[in-house]
């Protein structure tokens, strides 16, 4: 069979799309972003218990006294564990997501539930948009919406409206034909038939629509974190980046309780304007025993239950949390203020010396009065991302060989801002308890010790392309060994229970790393030299950006960082622990008084 090239003709349109509707692009993501401040600031501005009050109180009105107390009990530990402005930036996610989701699917539905011809149409198309993996999303996505939250929620738009459209479609077909005939006979245009007969005695499978088209904008939330939008799916990526189980499983928590929370009150909402639903929650009521444990099961009335969440919200605006203007980051010295609060922005993917290296330049710039932001993508998006202007500099990029690829598709946009770190390398690793192997060449034949396989990271590190289309072959190792496409964090927790359990295991690797501190690893020497030349690491940056920051980009051509420097900052940031980078740097610039002042000299003028 020819090779067919869909995925030539795929790039074409999207290239296309880009050149041609890039205007409709930046209104779409100027209103979905507007519309996610909005949310996010009416979520996040009260106190985190008051807020959960509020909560509390929209479950107390639809499910009862437990519902409402158990509500709070949630919210009250989401707060305590520290996820809470993270907990209400992905609640706004899934609102703005949700609404967005069903003003598209409830029409749709309608319209094939009306038309068998329109069936057929958006039924393939559905069909598509469920089963196609929801990470391909994203790759479109980032290139017609840049990074952020706006590819996140097309990511859970499209993800989520299949269901609601399914579901809208199956209610309105499952009405009896006869009332629908007994409609038309008496003269009822189609118009009132359909708001008459049709979506009243179809509500209760809409809701149940409504309720999977939440929970599944939900379950996005992760994907959400990798192509750099705020909240619980930046914690779990994070965490899993970084193989933190404390901080995977306190984000999970946060998941889990919204998740129970939205799943409640959705079902609830569908008992609440269903006629059917209102019908069984009076019969239900009519039967509750009018002593004891009757308490449990109260619930207000609507009038009760709307003033109660309308009394805690002005209590909440009378506490000046909407629009004040405090400031609680550090104030600085008017001779180091050289930033007069710019905003820099930073990017850097899960690479220890990278979130090292940004976290580092994000303390140094906070301390001489710039506003730096730091936020993690994944190795491709990240220089995705410095190609359009998402973030203004990279502290990341191996050249001349391992990120050589994203150079020659995006070397435009940037301006290489010169090498920090000097001779890295790039390797595949074995523990030293494996004896006799201590270079590429040694592997051959002993693919059935390893089970055939070497453990790589994210297939798009350009370390993974250089091993699968080069040093394999080269060593003949290409039919004896498949490298296993994961990531970074995955490679480690594979490199740690197979070391735990004495088992062989060959992973890739590169240096510096703080792994060659924590195990005792070979590094597998390249004696033909398919590795290539050694890299240095760069510090990159829009070139748009870098024009107008001048005195950041003057500070990040002059820096330089020793193996020693660089192995201790990672050190102290691994102690630290993944939710408290921050102390981490800080607490490596105390003990390297004169650092900052090296990277970031105040003499020179803003």
């Amino acid at each position: 069979m020819p090779r067919i090239h869909l995925g030539n003709w795929a790039e074409d349109a999207v290239n296309w799309l880009t050149d041609h509707l890039s205007w409709l692009f930046d209104a779409i993501s100027s209103v979905v972003n507007h519309m996610y401040d909005g949310v996010e600031w009416v979520l996040g501005g009260p106190p985190p218990l008051l807020m959960a009050a509020i909560l509390a109180v929209i479950a107390l009105w639809m499910r009862g006294l437990p519902a409402g107390v158990l509500a709070f009990l949630g919210f009250a530990l989401i707060d305590s564990i520290a996820q809470w402005d993270e907990a209400m930036q992905s609640l706004s996610l899934v609102v703005v997501s949700g609404v967005v989701a069903l003003l598209l699917a409830v029409p749709l539905g309608i319209w094939a539930a009306r038309s068998r011809t329109a069936s057929m149409v958006v039924r393939p198309v559905l069909d598509v948009m469920q089963t196609l993996p929801a990470f391909v999303y994203l790759i479109p996505a980032i290139i017609f919406f840049s990074l952020g939250t706006v590819p996140a929620v097309i990511a859970c738009i499209v993800f989520a409206m299949p269901v609601g459209v399914r579901m809208t479609e199956l209610g309105i077909r499952q009405v009896d034909e006869e009332l629908v005939e007994a409609a038309d006979a008496f003269g009822t245009s189609p118009g009132r038939t359909l708001m008459r007969v049709q979506l009243p005695l179809a509500l209760p499978t809409i809701m149940a629509g409504v309720n999977q088209v939440i929970m599944l904008t939900l379950s996005m939330v992760v994907i959400g974190g990798m192509v750099g939008a705020e909240g619980l799916g930046s914690t779990v990526f994070g965490a899993i980046s970084q193989v933190n189980i404390g901080l995977g499983f306190e984000g999970g928590i946060a998941v889990v309780i919204l998740a129970i929370y939205l799943d409640r009150i959705t079902g609830a909402l569908g008992d609440q304007v269903s006629p059917l639903g209102r019908r069984a929650l009076a019969l239900a009521r009519a039967k509750l025993p009018t002593r004891g444990l009757s308490v449990l099961r109260y619930r207000p009335r609507p009038a009760v239950g709307l003033s109660a969440v309308v009394a805690l919200a002005l209590i909440a605006c009378g506490t000046g949390i909407f629009g004040g203007d405090s400031d609680d980051g550090p104030t600085t010295a008017g001779s180091a203020n050289v930033g007069k609060g710019r905003t820099v922005k930073i990017g850097s993917f899960n690479w220890d010396e990278s979130i090292a290296s940004a976290n580092l330049w994000k303390e140094v710039l906070d301390s001489r009065g710039y506003k730096a932001q730091v936020n993690t993508y994944d190795p491709g998006a990240a220089f995705t991302g410095l190609s359009t202007g998402n973030f203004d500099y990279l502290t990341d990029a191996w050249l001349p060989t391992t990120h050589a690829s994203y150079l020659q598709q995006y070397g435009k946009d940037y301006a290489d801002l010169g090498k920090w770190y000097d001779q890295t390398s790039l390797e595949v690793s074995v523990p030293s308890y494996v004896k006799g192997v201590s270079s590429m060449a040694d592997l051959k034949g002993r693919g059935k010790e390893f089970g055939g396989k070497i453990i790589g990271i994210e297939p798009g590190a350009g370390e993974m392309k250089l091993l699968n289309s080069t040093v394999l072959k080269g060593y003949g190792l290409d039919r004896e060994y498949k490298v296993v496409s994961s990531s970074t964090s995955a490679m480690l927790a594979e490199l740690k229970r197979d070391y735990a359990q004495h088992r062989p295991v060959a992973v890739v690797l590169w240096s510096p790393h703080w792994a060659y501190s924590t195990y005792e690893l070979t590094k597998l020497a390249d004696p033909k030299g398919l590795w290539g030349k050694a890299d240095s690491i760069h510090n990159l940056a829009n070139k748009g950006r870098a024009d107008k920051l001048p005195q950041v980009t003057a500070w990040m051509k002059d820096f330089h960082l020793t193996e020693e420097q660089l192995s201790s900052l990672e050190a102290d940031i691994q102690s630290a622990g993944q939710d408290n980078t921050a102390a981490g740097v800080k607490k490596w610039l105390a003990k390297n008084p004169g650092i900052a002042d090296k990277m970031a000299p105040v003499t020179a003028t803003g």
